[in-house]
């Protein structure tokens, strides 16, 4: 008889509202459902050379934010769930993206590739830092949202990085 036991699910959902206050500034009201509910606001602007007047942050300064901070969260939670001594976490995020535009058209954006340099303390051995980095991956939800493939890391051993 299989012992294993049977994973609990459940939901997390985000709502988000927004309204348009400005040029390009977006008030965006997100709303975290459940027993936990939460409400936050996101005010989101763009820079001069696209329109807007730098009031706030550019959207995908969000989305680079929340992408680091949601690794950086699993990280934490899966280290110690799976009793692996991690004292410090240091995570660089690059999100790199072309566009192109033909003429005054709307330009249109791909993803290139996204990169997270992970540093792990603690003096977990390199087996133990990557079965951690491989849970946050898992369990990150930004992360299992983007597209496969687009999303790499790399993990510091040392005085060297490693693909994970």
């Amino acid at each position: 008889m299989d012992s294993t036991p049977t994973p609990r699910r459940f939901d997390v959902i985000f709502d988000a509202e927004g309204r348009n206050t400005g040029k390009f500034r977006n008030n965006v009201t997100v709303h975290l459902r459940g027993s936990h509910a939460q409400s936050f606001e996101l005010p989101t602007d763009e820079g001069g050379g696209h329109g807007g007047d730098g009031t706030a942050p550019y959207p995908l300064a969000y989305f680079a934010s929340g992408l680091t901070a949601c690794i950086m969260t699993q990280l934490r939670a899966f280290a110690r769930r799976l009793e692996i001594n991690v004292t410090d976490i240091s995570v660089n995020t690059r999100c790199h993206w072309e566009r192109w535009q033909t003429g005054n058209q709307p330009y249109e954006s791909a993803p290139v590739a996204f990169t997270m340099d992970i540093e792990l303390g603690g003096g977990a051995s390199e087996a133990d830092q990557r079965r951690v980095v491989e849970a946050a991956q898992k369990g990150c939800f930004v992360e299992v949202s983007i597209k496969p493939g687009v999303l790499k890391h790399r993990l510091k051993i040392g005085d060297r990085w490693i693909d994970v």
